[in-house]
């Protein structure tokens, strides 16, 4: 269910709100739950808060994390909309998180490897970002504009250089659409 391009837009998306309640939380927040950082090596200088996260293969498991109390209030209406617009109803999200890159920090060129990306859609909304990002996908860069969605094939190498003043931050989801 990937797409076959670096990325897809699919539009402006009202993420104010969500973007206000990231920057008004606690430092702390960021650092509670590192399992990504620690379990994938590539977003190692990455800090992260999770919403939701799944585990296994086939049979998927999706939990809610710290970060679902925190901002699914702000968040869930995101992705519905996305959803909604652009995708086939009746699936279900099996990632949703926030990330950020700090000033001076990367993430290095990779391909994403679990198997839910060959059918779960890889939605970003940048919420913070500043004109030093370089994000890359495959060949293509893909521009910081805040509050405008993509989607990203993460089957093709890509990375992030933050060489801007500013935090990078955005709201990232997988959709996995129905498989019937």
């Amino acid at each position: 269910m990937i797409i076959l391009e670096p990325t897809a837009p699919l539009g402006k998306v009202d993420c104010a709100a969500l973007a206000q309640k990231v920057l008004a939380l606690p430092e702390d927040v960021w650092l509670a739950d590192p399992r990504r950082q620690d379990d994938y090596d590539v977003h190692a200088q990455t800090q992260s808060i999770i919403l939701l996260f799944c585990e296994g293969w086939p049979e998927v498991t999706v939990t809610e994390a710290n970060g679902w109390s925190l901002l699914s209030d702000v968040a869930t209406p995101i992705m519905d909309a996305i959803i909604e617009r652009r995708y086939r109803p009746g699936g279900r999200v099996l990632r949703a998180m926030i990330t950020r890159l700090k000033p001076g920090k990367r993430i290095a060129r990779h391909k994403d490897s679990h198997p839910s990306f060959s059918i779960a859609h890889r939605i970003h909304v940048p919420l913070i970002t500043n004109s030093g990002v370089e994000f890359v996908v495959g060949s293509e860069r893909v521009p910081p504009r805040p509050g405008y969605a993509f989607e990203l094939n993460n089957l093709m190498l890509h990375h992030v250089i933050n060489d801007g003043p500013d935090d990078r931050i955005h709201f990232i989801f997988d959709y996995a659409p129905p498989l019937d």
